[in-house]
This record gives structure tokens, sequence and C-alpha cells, in this order.
């Protein structure tokens, strides 16, 4: 589910729509949690589905560590691509502001970590990335890490309108991982081994 202040709006034509606070969200914050309306389709089912579901799952999909494509029921599914993303995935089934967001900015995720099946020539931001990769968290795992960890002791210390759909247990781990009284899994967790990369982008 999705933080609940946030809303759907159109952004621009190039991108289309994209997820937009509609209040300010701290840093620490969880962005988004993975619930019991969220569906999650291994492989064998994904391809028992009719073709017509084809375009629809690749556009709005993302995979777990495990391979499972994951399909969000909310506006979570319209969270666009930054390569200067203000959120970020984590080891534990949520994702969380990085930085502060403000109000009427869009909530943003990197899709490099996110598993996609083949590489993609993202919108110029003036990054030194410009294509995201499949194996981009093989590369990029640390850093993404050392953002989370700056982060992490503001989770517990803000306030938490999705706390309730986190596991009690995760959630004393991450009271835990916030007191410095436990390491935090890295986001490397979420990486799923590609066994198919189809490719028209050459490497940067």
């Amino acid at each position: 589910m999705m933080h609940p202040h946030t809303e759907l709006r159109f952004i621009n034509e190039t991108i289309g729509h994209g997820v937009v606070a509609t209040r300010d969200i701290p840093a620490g914050t969880i962005t988004w949690v993975f619930d019991k309306l969220d569906r999650e389709f291994s492989p064998d089912q994904i391809q028992e589905l009719h073709p017509l579901y084809s375009d629809t799952m690749d556009k709005y999909c993302f995979r777990s560590g495990n391979g499972n494509w994951i399909f969000c029921w909310d506006h979570a599914k319209y969270v666009n691509h930054s390569f200067s993303s203000n959120c970020m995935t984590t080891a534990y089934d949520f994702e969380i502001a990085i930085r502060d967001i403000r109000a009427g900015e869009e909530l943003t995720d990197d899709y490099g970590y996110l598993n996609v099946m083949q590489p993609f020539r993202a919108e110029d931001e003036g990054a030194d990335r410009t294509i995201v990769y499949p194996d981009d968290l093989l590369r990029y795992h640390e850093a993404w890490d050392a953002q989370l960890r700056a982060v992490w002791p503001s989770i517990a210390r803000v306030d938490q309108a999705l706390l309730d759909l986190v596991d009690p247990t995760t959630w004393k781990r991450v009271k835990q991982i916030a007191q410095g009284r436990a390491p935090m899994d890295s986001i490397l967790s979420c990486y799923h081994a590609q066994t198919q990369v189809a490719s028209s982008c050459e490497r940067a």
C-alpha cells in the first residue's frame, strides 16, 4: 500500500502519470509496504496468463528477490524511475523516503533495484547513469545500502502511517537496526539473478 499522503497525478506527456506527495513526508517514512491486497505471481503463473495481460504485467510489475512478479493494487504501480530517487526499497518488504519529500513533489524509485527484465534508456536527468540494467543491484548495492543506513535511525522517530501493515517481527528488527543493536540486511537481498536478458542497448 502506498502512503496515504500521496495521490496519482499527471506529470507530463513523456512519462505520463506519477505519484505525488499531498503533504510533507519526512525522511525515514515508510512510503510503501507490501500488503495483503498486492498480488504476487510466480514465473509459472505469469506464463499461464493470457497474452492480453502481457503489456500490463510488463509495465506495472516489479520482481522480488525470489523472482516472483509483484503487482500493486493501488497507485504504487505508478511510481516512476529516477536516478536520484527520493524513495528506496529495503530487504523488509517496504520502501522508505531517503530524504525529506515536500508536498507537491513526485515520489520516485531507482528501477535499478527492481529487477527489470531488460535494460532501458531512461529520461535524461544529467546523471552519470543513463540506462537501467537488470544487474544494477550487483554494482550499486553498497552505495544504496549507505543511503539506507544514513536515514535508518529516523524510521523509529517519525510518524509511520503504514505501521499497522508491517509484520510485528519485522518492525522489532527494524527498531533494533535503528538503535544500532542489529545490522541492516543489504538491499542486495532484493536481487534476482536473470535467466534471460534481452537487450537493445549498449552498456554505457
